[in-house]
Parts: C-alpha cells; structure tokens; sequence
C-alpha cells in the first residue's frame, strides 16, 4: 500500500521543522523583548509568517515608523513570493491540478518552496496533498517556536549570545542547502547573477534593495538562459 502524499509532505517538511523552531523561538523572544504580548507575538507568526520580514517589522515598528512606511517596506522585500507559484507551476507541467492553490499558496515560503522544486527535480509528482503536508509542518513549527518563545520571555537568550548570533544565521543555511539540492549546470550562472547583484545592491544601497534586485536580475537571467538553450 502506498502511503498518502500527504504523509510524505509532512516527512519532507522536517528539515525545514528542525530549522524553523529555533529561528522563531528567537522571533518569540525578540517580540516579547520588544514589549510586545505573547498574544501579540503569536499574532505576527499567524498571520504574516514571513520569517526574516517579521523580524524587520519589529524593528521597524519599535522605532517608530508609520505603518504605511512598513507595510509597503514588507511588501517590498515579499515580492519574490509572488513568483514562486508560477515557477512551481511551470515545474510541475499543465496537468497538475491547482483547485486547491488558493489554501496551500499561503505557506510556499521560501523553503518549502525549495523543497517542492527539489522534489520535483528529483522526478516526483506534484501533488496538492504532498504540498498541504509540506506546508502544514513547516507552518506548525514556526507557530509552536513562536510561542515557546514568548513564553520564556525577551531574557530567555540574553546569557546565549552565540546561539543567539548562530540562530540568524539559520534560515539562509537552511535555505542554501535546499537550493544546493536542486542545483544543475545550467542554473549556475542565474544562480550566480542573482548572487552577485543582491550582495552588491545590499552593500551599496540596503537589503531590501538588494532582494528586488537580485529577483529582478535572476529572472532575467534565467529568461536569458531559457532563450539560449532553445
């Protein structure tokens, strides 16, 4: 007997577990640390579960900013998720069912993305119930870290800080190595593009800057890339 699809998105979503409990225990942390509830914190993961962008819209609203000023600086820098539904779609062939999208979309983040396309790669079919476990177990554990976070309060990491240095260095690991997975020859030069211009864009200007453009230079890059090869 096979197993159901979406048993094994849930078996394939414990890497991204193991990397996002910690991250957002140091998010349930911050945000407490920051004066906010635990309610409050809990909130922010439910509904914006951004990873990375939560932790700016802390800083942002700590200081001071306007809301519109960050709420259009968070949209900036999640622009890049509005392109990996196409991608996904593109990957898994015109026969690929997407009644469903509208609900598992919410959690394509970054990797859980990667590890869809890696699956895919690998000769998988797509699945929208392989895609509900992946996202589910990803999502569960950004929730249950948040609130483990918020629960032992904004000194919980104050006498740790090398883990706490060594936790904002996990989500780009994690998602390195989710893209190393599924990487081929041909994707090493937009790989390599969209590298170089983000670093360069973040380092001249400021990182949001940095993502849109490395976004905008990989797209055309592979665009390139795609013409050649025909």
């Amino acid at each position: 007997m096979t197993r159901p699809a979406f048993l094994d998105g849930l078996t394939a979503s414990l890497p991204i577990v193991i990397g996002y409990f910690p991250i957002a225990f140091s998010f349930g942390v911050a945000a407490t640390r920051a004066g906010f509830s635990g309610v409050e914190a809990f909130a922010l993961s439910l509904i914006i579960y951004a990873g990375a962008s939560q932790f700016l819209a802390l800083a942002l609203l700590t200081s001071g900013a306007p809301v519109l000023v960050s709420a259009v600086t968070l949209i900036a820098m999640n622009l890049r998720h509005v392109l990996y539904g196409p991608a996904l779609m593109r990957a898994t062939g015109k026969d690929a069912s997407t009644k469903r999208a509208w609900v598992w979309a919410f959690g394509l983040t970054d990797e859980v993305f990667g590890q869809a396309l890696g699956a895919l790669a690998r000769g998988q079919r797509f699945s929208e119930s392989y895609m509900f476990g992946l996202g589910i177990g990803a999502y569960a554990s950004w929730l249950a870290g948040t609130a483990a976070g918020a629960a032992a309060g904004g000194g919980a990491l104050e006498g740790w800080p090398a883990v706490s240095a060594g936790l904002g260095f996990m989500l780009p690991a994690l998602f390195l190595a989710l893209l190393l997975s599924i990487l081929s020859r041909p994707k090493v030069p937009v790989i390599a593009v969209a590298g170089l211009v983000t670093v360069g864009g973040t380092l001249l200007v400021s990182a949001t800057t940095g993502i849109l453009a490395g976004i905008l230079s990989g797209m055309a890059a592979g665009a390139v890339t795609g013409l050649a090869r025909r």
